[in-house]
This record gives C-alpha cells, sequence and structure tokens, in this order.
C-alpha cells in the first residue's frame, strides 16, 4: 500500500505490530510504581490507533501480555487485566465510530471469565455490518506466546487429520498457518518493540518469519504519532526481498 503525504511517497505496511515495552522503567524515572507506567500506556495505545487510521495501516496488533507475564506479581497482574477491562469499556465507542474492529487473541483459558466475557462483547460489538469493511483491525495479544500458538497449532493439526495421519504428509505451511490464533489475519510487514530491547520475546515466531523490524530506545508510554509515523518513514526504505533477488 502507499500513500501521498505531500512530495513524499510514503510506503505503508498493511499490518503493524508492537512489542509494548518499557512502562515499569517509564514509571520508575518518574519515582512511580510500575503500574503507574501501564497506565500512560493505555495513552499511547489511544494514539497508535489514530495514527494508524491517519496513515492507512489496515491491521495494528499489539503484544499487551505475555504467557510469561503470569509468572510476575500477582498485584501487577491483576492491575494489569483491571487496566484491559477498564480500557475496553472506556474505548469501545470510539472504537466502533472509527469503524475499527476490536479483537482479542491468546489463551482465554487463563483469563478472569469476567473479562473473557467482557472482551468478547466487546469484539462482536465492532463488527461491521454485512458489507462494510473496517478501517482498522486492532489485535490485541493478550496471555499470548509464540511458542504456545504453534503448540496448539500442531495439536489441532493432528485432531483434524487422527483418522488419516498418512495424509499430514500432504500438509503445507497454509494450511498449518490456518491452524494458529492468527489465521486469516495477514502476517505483520514491521515489527516495533520500544524500550531499546533488541528481541522478539516468544512473539509471533511463525508469522514474524519476514517481517521487517525495528527497534527503538522511545519507552512505550512516551511513544505517540510522531514515534509512530517515524517507525513508518523508516520502513519505508526497507527493500522487502523474501530471500529473492530483485
Amino acid at each position: 500500500m502507499e500513500e501521498f503525504k505531500g512530495n513524499t511517497q510514503l510506503k505503508v505496511p498493511t499490518h503493524v505490530s508492537i512489542i509494548m515495552d518499557g512502562n515499569g522503567r517509564w514509571a520508575k524515572l518518574r519515582g512511580k510504581e510500575r503500574v503507574y507506567g501501564h497506565a500512560n500506556g493505555v495513552e499511547s495505545v489511544r494514539a497508535c490507533v489514530e495514527a494508524a487510521v491517519e496513515n492507512g495501516v489496515r491491521y495494528l496488533s499489539l503484544f499487551a501480555f505475555s504467557e510469561e507475564n503470569w509468572g510476575r506479581p500477582a498485584e501487577e497482574v491483576n492491575t494489569l487485566m483491571g487496566l484491559m477491562f477498564k480500557a475496553i469499556a472506556n474505548e469501545i465507542e470510539a472504537l466502533r465510530k472509527q469503524r475499527v474492529r476490536f479483537r482479542v487473541l491468546g489463551d482465554y483459558s487463563r483469563l478472569d471469565p469476567s473479562l473473557a466475557d467482557a472482551i468478547r462483547a466487546a469484539e462482536v460489538s465492532t463488527v461491521p455490518a454485512a458489507g462494510e469493511e473496517p478501517v482498522l483491525d486492532l489485535i490485541i495479544f493478550l496471555s499470548y506466546s509464540g511458542k504456545w500458538d504453534i503448540l496448539q497449532a500442531a495439536k489441532r493439526l493432528a485432531a483434524d487429520y487422527k483418522d488419516d495421519p498418512a495424509a499430514l504428509d500432504k500438509v503445507g505451511p497454509e494450511e498449518f498457518a490456518g491452524k494458529l490464533v492468527t489465521a486469516g489475519i495477514p502476517d505483520p510487514d514491521l515489527i516495533i518493540r520500544t524500550s531499546g530491547e533488541s528481541r522478539i520475546s516468544n512473539y509471533l515466531l511463525w508469522q514474524a518469519a519476514y517481517s521487517e523490524f525495528l527497534f527503538v530506545d522511545t519507552l512505550w508510554p512516551d511513544f505517540r504519532k510522531n514515534e509512530f509515523r517515524s517507525a513508518l518513514e523508516e520502513y519505508s526504505k526497507r527493500d522487502r526481498r523474501y530471500g529473492k533477488v530483485k
């Protein structure tokens, strides 16, 4: 996808994914508890949704809570889940008005039932009417890990072929990808990680095979529209060859 901004031709990625990192450090720099950073990070989510819509990005996915994050102190986990619950209540009407489809992917079995119910209700409420397309799909990865995703996909595939295991030899990458929680969603063109860390932390291990990566020093609560736009400009300079020669 391409979009023109003044005299600048910008190659806009279809799918931008962000590993939101640095909330705790941002809060510590201000002499606050980690939860203060998480609360301020919600403002960055809002800004990035608006920036994605303004710049023509079709899918925006955010890594909000990993499977490994369940090992954090109970107080922090409960606060994070409470923020998710509150954000859904506060933001869903605005998303609906912007024609943004809201989706949450991950291991629902570990979520509090009330949060899981709120998520499902929010997802249903933002499904576009028949014949309409959303302006943006906002995808939140919650209680998610790449290894878990691949494992659950393999189990689903094995169950499908339990009566004819020999047929598994014919299964290709596309059919396997259809068993991942991201089935039907294009792989991310650009994955951004904030806070200066240079790793993907068990995120979208299958889907990121040919993604462009951008690691920025900005802490997540400071990552707003200008930073999002700068990331798109950096992506626009990349030459994606997918292992081929141009």
